[in-house]
């Protein structure tokens, strides 16, 4: 359901944060595990989950906006292409996710060497992780919000001008 205010937005935004935090717990979680390549695995596996579960808390999600009028549908892409977002209102795949662990690459890297340093890199590996999840939820997080906030103003704007139009 797509929030109606600002009010209803703030608290699905902090509901979301909340969302985010536990995916990069399990992020850093994974990333202590000694085996190459598993914690890019994880990550993928909690990206795939954690971003349509997103949208669809804002009402964004493909379905959601399919089920949309026209008027308000063709509003959300024309504020979701000005943002040239490739999540909010997408289909996540692995090739996105993908591209998104590219957007921190240089992390990932440093994150499987520190991997092999006995006890502080394990633990500099599940810094990395939870940093790098952390940032990459709560950007989404920040799209689907100003999408949201400015449906929400031009709703209201669209009000307040049929309002004087009847007065």
């Amino acid at each position: 359901m797509f929030p109606n205010s600002i009010r209803e937005l703030d608290r699905i935004r902090e509901e979301c944060k909340s969302m985010v935090n536990k995916r990069a717990t399990a992020s850093a979680a994974a990333a202590v595990v000694p085996v190459p390549g598993a914690d890019i695995g994880a990550d993928v596996a909690i990206m795939m989950e954690l971003l349509p579960a997103i949208n669809r808390k804002f009402g964004l999600s493909p379905e959601q906006i399919d089920q949309m009028d026209a008027a308000l549908k063709g509003q959300i892409m024309v504020i979701i292409t000005s943002f040239g977002s490739k999540l909010v209102g997408k289909m996540i795949t692995k090739q996105t996710i993908a591209l998104l662990l590219k957007k921190v690459g240089a992390r990932v890297a440093v994150k499987q060497v520190t991997k092999f340093i006995p006890f502080v890199g394990q633990a500099v590996s599940a810094g990395i992780s939870f940093g790098a999840m952390k940032y990459l939820g709560n950007s989404h997080i920040d799209e689907c919000y100003e999408v949201c906030r400015r449906i929400i103003a031009m709703k209201k704007e669209e009000s307040a001008n049929k309002e004087k139009v009847l007065n």
